[in-house]
């Protein structure tokens, strides 16, 4: 270790703050924040410090800066700022190159109204960003149907209008504008309806109602019948839309949403901005991890990215966990119950769903990467030394004891290895028992591997609770490989996963990659198994059958069946075939029996 380095772990504040590790060149590695810089830092440098990434980067530090602030808050804020600025290498990053579009209300007389992504500083009013366009365009679409607003780009200032330059355009012959130009609409009459657009945007439909009630009651006292059937048409698209987009209790209003879901490899970090009980904005991001990093740790960075990014000052976030950290200003709640817990948990779906799509595409592009992250993930919740690569499957077959099989089957790299497939017939074991025919195959199985220097698993999986797998692993005890191997037992009727010398099982997400793989194999370990003992049950009937024919031996039988394949072609083959096969004399047996002859 550095001597300056040395002398720097020995002198470190116990303030809240940030700390940036630097390698021998000078290159920014990593920042941090902490409550306590002299332990955090001190932790890196423990002797039992676990996680192979963060380990390397460890290794690379060659000094460290530190950076004092008032609270964990504020080192929150400028470890974000720092890492946007420098982008080190070992922290995790929000990478979004997209510009992101906003509905922009015109700084103008009689505004327009559209969508963008540039932003001018020139007063107009700008909502969003939409994390999507079509959300954006299907708003004003329907802004665009209820209220006719002017799509121009005229200068309508009174001076310009009074000086009457201005005639009225196709727009306002079919009916898509009320002819601001040429005065044939008022300014508070337009003012008015971009009011009550203002308040849909925001999530508020109350104004936009009471503008289209004001309307319809308008024109039905004039008479207008089909006016006011027009705006009563213009009312029910708005409630239709209002319906679609509230989700949750009108009083939870000017609210965060934050979800969020984790593999071993990356976060997805679901965002909902709720106003008035609608879902006016919706976010998701996949986030890499780099080191080690935890759930909290990284949703406290993405809450301050994504805050930033979509402009928000609400003063209350829902959130799925408590976070360390608090936000000056602002209410961080865990919901139990209630409309709130409803919406977090519909983040959290989103998040999911985001998850499951990403892993799709990941899949298909990426097959290798896909791969890599279902092994880390089943080590991980099989508790195992190294990835599974190699896997084993074992499933016994019977009917009450009559021909039994056993079905070895392998998978590597999560996929089926079918020529590595094996079928064992017990030589020890008569009649039904399952718990003794798996330590025979096992025994066997392996016994042979070792023998031969073939390549071991590292996971073998028996379809079976804790009875089989007990057999299994007495098995694995004589061949001095228990605790070498990882061994686990499934059983089927709700799918929990049994460990050696531990009663309790565990439960794996059904929707886990790592339980679909496990079923995968045990599904194809008993299908291998049926199949073949399905074949040998056939092949038992037939011999019993063709063993009946006076002066035909198991022999005989065998031969013919090699030939000739079944009961049914032997029966139909001339006397001639049978003779070539077997001889004149039994060939002569067999034809004669089959053909009726005495």
């Amino acid at each position: 270790m550095n001597p300056n380095l040395e002398l720097q772990l020995k002198t470190l504040p116990s303030d809240p703050g940030v700390y940036r590790y630097y390698d021998k060149n000078g290159q920014l590695l990593y920042v941090g924040k902490a409550k306590n810089l002299k332990k955090r830092i001190l932790s890196y440098f423990n002797k039992n410090l676990s996680g192979y990434r963060t380990k390397i980067m460890v290794g690379k530090i060659h000094r460290l800066e530190t950076t004092v602030v008032n609270s964990e808050y504020d080192a929150l804020l400028l470890e974000n700022n720092l890492i946007k600025e420098h982008q080190p290498f070992y922290n995790v990053m929000m990478k979004d190159d997209k510009s992101f579009p906003w509905i922009c209300i015109k700084n103008e007389d009689f505004p327009r109204i559209f969508m963008t992504r540039n932003l001018i500083k020139d007063g107009s009013e700008y909502f969003g960003p939409y994390a999507k366009v079509r959300p954006a365009k299907v708003l004003l679409e329907t802004i665009k149907h209820i209220y006719k607003i002017r799509s121009c780009n005229l200068n309508l200032s009174p001076e310009k209008i009074a000086e009457g330059k201005y005639k009225v355009c196709l727009e306002y012959h079919i009916k898509n504008c009320e002819g601001p130009c040429e005065m044939f609409e008022s300014k508070e009459h337009y003012d008015s309806k971009v009011d009550a657009i203002r308040g849909i945007i925001k999530g508020d439909f109350r104004k936009a109602k009471e503008h289209l009630i004001g309307q319809m009651m308008q024109y039905a006292e004039n008479l207008e019948f089909e006016k006011a059937q027009s705006v009563k048409e213009n009312m029910a698209l708005l409630e239709d839309y209002e319906h679609k987009h509230t989700v949750v209790n009108p009083n939870i209003d000017d609210v965060d949403v934050f979800g969020m879901t984790s593999d071993e490899t990356a976060v997805y970090v679901n965002y909902f901005k709720i106003q008035n009980g609608n879902i006016i904005q919706s976010y998701t991001t996949e986030i890499k991890k780099v080191l080690e990093e935890t759930d909290e740790d990284i949703l406290e960075e993405a809450i301050i990215e994504i805050r930033q990014k979509f402009n928000s000052d609400s003063k209350e976030i829902l959130l799925p966990f408590h976070l360390p950290t608090e936000i000056p200003n602002v209410k961080l709640i865990v919901p139990k119950v209630g409309d709130k817990k409803r919406i977090v948990e519909l983040s959290e779906k989103n998040a999911k769903e985001y998850r499951v799509e990403k892993l799709k595409q990941v899949q298909i592009v990426d097959p290798e990467r896909h791969t890599n992250r279902i092994m880390a993930e089943m080590q991980k919740l099989l508790r195992m030394p190294v990835e599974p690569r190699h896997i084993e499957g074992f499933d016994n077959s019977n009917i009450q004891g009559t021909n039994p099989v056993s079905a070895c089957v392998v998978f590597k790299d999560g996929k089926a290895s079918k020529s590595d497939y094996r079928i064992f017939h017990p030589k020890t074991v008569e009649g039904a028992n399952d718990f003794a025919t798996m330590e025979e195959v096992v025994y066997r199985r392996y016994k042979r591997l070792i023998e031969e220097n073939e390549p071991l698993p590292q996971l073998i999986l028996i379809d079976g609770g804790k009875g089989q797998l007990s057999s299994a692993v007495k098995s694995l005890k004589l061949l001095g490989l228990y605790g070498k191997i990882t061994i686990i037992g499934i059983a089927k009727r709700l799918e929990e996963i049994y460990f050696p010398e531990d009663s309790i099982p565990l439960y794996i997400d059904k929707k886990s990659e790592t339980l679909k793989i496990l079923q995968r194999v045990r599904d194809e370990s008993h299908r291998f198994g049926v199949k073949h003992h399905r074949t040998r049950r056939k092949n038992s009937t037939i011999k019993s059958e063709l063993e009946e024919i006076p002066g035909v031996g198991e022999k005989s039988v065998e031969l013919l069946l090699s030939k000739l394949k079944s009961v049914k072609r032997i029966r139909e083959s001339n006397l001639e075939t049978l003779e070539e096969i077997l001889g004149k004399s039994r060939g002569k047996v067999v034809f004669e029996y089959f053909n009726g002859t005495d």
